[in-house]
């Protein structure tokens, strides 16, 4: 299972298509890929398994969010004022 989800992390070019958002604007796409990220680390940082399957939420958000959103959020998280639920 790791080599497939390398191999998609290794040919991965942008965001591909997702149901849930089918509309032009992608804002809640970029914030749910956000979280998803993060959620996932969690859990599997938990879980004490490997995250590198979370990497491919990483860069849905990063081709799809503007890099001061993800900056801003960021420094919500470190700061504790994060408004999503991770």
């Amino acid at each position: 299972m790791a080599d497939s989800i390398q191999a998609k992390l290794d040919n991965y070019k942008t965001a591909p298509f997702d149901s849930r958002f089918p509309n032009q604007n992608q804002t809640r796409n970029c914030w749910q890929n956000y979280l998803d990220f993060h959620r996932c680390e969690k859990a599997m940082t938990a879980k004490g398994a490997d995250t590198t399957c979370c990497q491919w939420y990483r860069r849905v958000y990063t081709s799809l969010c503007p890099i001061s959103w993800v900056n801003a959020w960021d420094e919500r998280l470190a700061e504790g004022t994060f408004p999503g639920k991770i």
